[in-house]
């Protein structure tokens, strides 16, 4: 991994994922100079002076985007403002994500976050729609990315992980390679992220079938989706999230685990228990508790240790693919090859794993539709 801070793990991660997203690098820069004397003196994933420094800095080149989008706009330039509204959008998500839960910094950069993505995708008509997912007695915020044709189109259920929202999984650019081959791709902000969380209230649960089963449901009512081929991905913690969605709602016809997680008490259990493991957001345990809806570390873990697929994952009955990467510094290998290994009644159970001389992703999730 590029280390742009010198063994600041999350904050390299960081730096990465607004470069993946659009992001400029001289802007990064502008945003990361200053923030290099914290990188030096001190460990910053516990750091309350370096995560609010973060915060500021990139909130400060947010503003300065946002504000070359509005001049452009105001211009009628769209299709420009939209591509500076999309980018500062990024920004706005990368102060967000290192923001602690009682700052009201978090709040307020998130909700630039999501008023610069709407501006920016409605600005260049990207076929998204906004719409909302009936979900026990409440809704839960989605995007809709619709492939081109007509007729009823194959679909995939987009979950997500611990620390990113429906707008980052959108800005990543998966919907548009779904798109590409003809499928069309619902993200959503299931309990514990996005809206879902920060404005809702709604910590994760473990049953993740419970948002898969919602979303089926609403995706069925379209007559612009094909019922019996919707499928599901889902990244980073996302990896039990599909898995474990796909062993109990018989109605998901392909299911990817966009790196793997076969055990979360021994990547989030491990990284709650150990100071010195590698974490994904500065503030971490912090997050953790936010989002498992816990009080304590400790009721933290319990509620992390009934996220296992012992026991469930030969309840998969759909083709699976987990992708996972060769040096995962907070999932280690085994637990992908684990996952695959005992998915003993999929029809079609692969690995595939990505070296760091690799920068792709697997088109695989098109072709189980077409094979169907």
């Amino acid at each position: 991994m590029f280390e742009y801070f010198p063994a600041q793990y999350s904050w390299n991660l960081g730096l990465l994922m607004a470069a993946q997203l659009g992001g400029e690098m001289s802007e990064i820069d502008e945003a990361c100079r200053p923030l290099r004397e914290f990188a030096m003196e001190s460990d910053v994933r516990e750091d309350a002076a370096a995560q609010r420094a973060w915060v500021e800095h990139w909130g400060v080149l947010a503003e300065k985007v946002q504000s070359f989008a509005a001049r452009d706009e105001g211009n009628g330039h769209n299709l420009s403002a939209g591509k500076k509204y999309l980018r500062a959008c990024v920004y706005w998500l990368t102060a967000e994500r290192m923001a602690s839960h009682a700052s009201p910094q978090k709040l307020s950069a998130y909700s630039s976050m999501v008023q610069c993505f709407e501006r920016g995708v409605r600005l260049r008509d990207e076929p998204i729609e906004f719409v909302k997912i009936p979900y026990q007695d409440t809704t839960l915020p989605a995007l809709l990315y619709q492939a081109v044709g007509g007729g009823r189109r194959p679909a995939m259920i987009h979950f997500d992980g611990f620390d990113v929202t429906k707008e980052w999984m959108h800005l990543c650019g998966i919907a548009r390679e779904f798109a590409a081959r003809g499928i069309s791709t619902l993200m959503v902000d299931h309990p514990g992220v996005g809206a879902a969380l920060r404005v809702q209230g709604l910590p994760v649960n473990y049953d993740s079938e419970r948002w898969a089963s919602a979303a089926i449901d609403w995706l069925e009512k379209r007559d612009d989706i094909d019922p019996t081929r919707i499928g599901v991905v889902a990244m980073s913690l996302g990896g039990y999230y599909a898995p474990r969605a796909a062993a109990f709602e018989k109605r998901l016809a392909a299911c990817v685990a966009w790196g793997a997680r076969w055990d979360n008490a021994g990547s989030h259990g491990r990284i709650l228990r150990d100071p010195n493991a590698a974490r994904s957001i500065t503030g971490w345990v912090d997050h953790a508790l936010a989002y498992y809806g816990a009080r304590t570390p400790d009721e933290a873990y319990e509620k992390i240790c009934k996220m296992t697929l012992e026991g469930v994952i030969d309840q998969v009955t759909c083709p699976l693919l987990v992708v996972h990467g060769a040096n995962d510094r907070q999932v280690p290998l085994v637990q992908a090859e684990r996952m695959v290994h005992r998915a003993v009644n999929s029809p079609r159970a692969e690995l595939r794993i990505f070296t760091a001389e690799e920068g792709e992703r697997s088109t695989w999730a098109a072709t189980c539709f077409r094979r169907r």
